[in-house]
């Protein structure tokens, strides 16, 4: 087609009716558009007589499909399943995440089993963990249990810790953190403390080891192993209460401003730590059907165990 004179995303989106605007500009940041063979870079740029060819990627599908997935399985009966979920894989398919997912992996691990409450994306799905967070998750593979488990994170009746290591320790050395947690004003892609509005968010903590203590009595540490408790469950909770204490999780790239010290930087890059330092380590729950008390703890991965490694040596 030959368009000229008008911005290029306006142009080609008057040109191409079954194309918005936006799609257009999405295209172009993806280099699906040419102009005489040359992908087209800037969309605010003026058109120029030409022929213009557009490729649209064929549509996604928005059913998950089962994906052959190694899962660590810690507990699975006929209604729930428990797996220790390695940092690097999401709970479900989003945005910039179409598989790899947990929900793949109980997809083909489950089959026909997995509950379908959670919906067509999100099937089993009771509680995430962040992508980069590892640790201990459970699914429901019968929609009673689905059901049961829903209600049980509801009401905070599960026991879940998780394992920091944080820059610094936050002070004092054990205590609760309750505070009002929704989106930040600045960016909303952030979870922030508000002072009004947001969500009651309640995390109790205790300090179990300081790194790299001064010899000086009564000096901070560099880096501190910290056992966070959680009373409900927000978005971010931890990584946004830690950080709120001036003690943000090592290698945390969204809430964890500032610069740790010199030997833990190093620690932190010797050890091969590429996301938050934060572990889901024990989850603890009435089955839903059963009645049985169950609790699984496991050890943070080996990433997070080398870098404590380091720090113990500071």
């Amino acid at each position: 087609m030959t368009v000229a004179g008008q911005r290029l995303d306006k142009a080609l989106a008057d040109a191409a009716s079954d194309l918005s605007r936006a799609r257009i500009q999405a295209l172009i940041a993806d280099g699906a558009v040419r102009l005489n063979d040359a992908v087209v870079t800037n969309g605010s740029a003026k058109s120029i007589v030409g022929d213009y060819a557009i490729t649209v990627p064929p549509v996604a599908s928005a059913i998950p499909l089962p994906q052959a997935i190694l899962l660590t399985v810690l507990y699975e009966d006929a209604d729930l399943i428990v797996i220790d979920k390695p940092f690097g894989m999401a709970a479900h398919p989003a945005p910039g995440t179409a598989d790899g997912t947990l929900v793949n992996a109980l997809l083909h691990h489950c089959g026909d089993s997995l509950s379908g409450i959670g919906g067509v994306a999100r099937p089993g799905i009771v509680h995430r963990l962040d992508k980069d967070t590892s640790g201990v998750m459970v699914a429901a593979k019968s929609d009673r249990a689905h059901a049961g488990l829903s209600k049980l994170f509801a009401a905070h009746d599960i026991e879940r810790t998780y394992i920091a290591l944080t820059r610094g320790a936050p002070s004092p050395e054990r205590g609760r953190i309750e505070t009002q947690i929704g989106r930040s004003s600045s960016d909303r892609k952030k979870m922030a403390v508000l002072k009004s509005g947001g969500r009651n968010a309640i995390t109790d903590y205790v300090v179990e080891a300081r790194y790299g203590v001064p010899a000086k009595a009564g000096g901070a540490p560099l880096a501190a192993r910290v056992a966070c408790t959680l009373h409900t469950g927000r978005t971010h909770q931890i990584r946004v209460h830690m950080a709120s204490k001036g003690s943000p999780i090592l290698g945390d790239a969204v809430y964890g401003s500032g610069s740790a010290a010199a030997p833990v930087k190093a620690a932190v890059a010797e050890a091969g730590l590429t996301r938050q330092a934060l572990h889901a380590a024990v989850l603890g729950f009435v089955h839903p059907v059963t009645g049985e008390a169950l609790r699984f703890e496991t050890a943070p991965p080996s990433d997070m165990q080398r870098l404590e490694t380091l720090l113990a040596a500071l």
